[in-house]
């Protein structure tokens, strides 16, 4: 697993890779050389970069792991396909590639679903699973889609096939500086102009919009899939959620796939981006939930 030189903004102590991973090419950082892996799963309008206060705190006591979900960020973003099954697919994939056993799973935003259908697909390579403020295609994540039920225009818009490709280039700030990071940071200063700029720079690649439609269609085109997959096998193993200003949206949406130890907990005062606005607290809940299951 040998690193590369870093290709956009970085932090101290993370090492960067690029490996041939299920067909396509994934971006990824790892930082931390002891105690259990911890795999970091971002959302959107996100890339790896949104662990950036996250993974430091993490890695005082476990290995961590950050990718780009292909189609994001510095991973390929090739003409194949960008389901929420093939991304679970990467994951399960990468931690094979990894060899480092077992990971406890942290997913946010929109790839709670690709998270959960790994870890209810390869029970045995998850060692816990965290969501926050996330959701689940047919447990509730509709409802985000729903206009007419203070849903946003945002979900369907991103869903529907090659609209944001023929639209969206060339207008990435406007969309994300502009419109969707002021409507979901709910903490003043949290997020900075470079913090902004790292990530409009990989929105911006060419055919960059393709994970995103992608991911966003997985919604329209479930069909009951992951309702059957959690009524097949339910989470077992140890499951974490945590809510910002969507409580308690998470937390409805995890509780029914959940057939083992369920915590959920409520950060109040923080928005959306819980992992950017709030590091500190995320990682003091999370630590603390891995720490009492290892305990077990």
């Amino acid at each position: 697993m040998s690193a590369i030189a870093a290709i956009g903004t970085t932090i101290p102590g993370v090492a960067h890779h690029r490996a041939q991973i299920n067909g396509t090419e994934l971006h990824y950082v790892t930082a931390g050389t002891s105690g259990s892996p911890i795999l970091l799963v971002h959302g959107w309008p996100e890339t790896w970069w949104a662990f950036r206060g996250l993974i430091p705190l993490l890695a005082e006591s476990h290995r961590v792991y950050a990718l780009d979900l292909r189609g994001f960020g510095d991973s390929s973003n090739a003409d194949t396909d960008y389901s929420e099954q093939a991304l679970a697919s990467d994951l399960h994939q990468l931690v094979n590639h990894l060899g480092a056993g077992p990971v406890h799973l942290l997913a946010q935003d929109i790839s709670g679903g690709v998270a959960f259908r790994f870890a209810a697909s390869h029970p045995d390579e998850v060692l816990s699973f965290t969501a926050v403020e996330s959701s689940l295609a047919g447990f509730g994540l509709e409802a985000l889609a729903d206009v007419n039920a203070f849903g946003s225009w945002h979900v369907g818009f991103l869903g529907a096939p090659g609209i944001p490709s023929m639209l969206l280039p060339g207008h990435e700030r406007e969309l994300l500086e502009d419109w969707a990071y002021p409507m979901m940071n709910g903490t003043a200063g949290a997020i900075r102009a470079e913090d902004l700029d790292e990530f409009i720079r990989t929105y911006s690649r060419p055919s960059a919009w393709r994970g995103t439609e992608g991911l966003y269609r997985s919604l329209f085109t479930d069909q009951g899939e992951t309702r059957a997959l959690a009524e097949a096998q339910p989470l077992r193993l140890p499951v974490l959620v945590v809510d910002g200003a969507n409580h308690p949206f998470t937390e409805q949406s995890f509780r029914p796939v959940a057939a083992g130890e369920f915590t959920a907990v409520h950060l109040e005062g923080v928005g959306h981006l819980v992992a950017q606005e709030a590091p500190a607290k995320l990682a003091s809940v999370v630590l603390d939930f891995i720490e009492r299951g290892e305990d077990r």
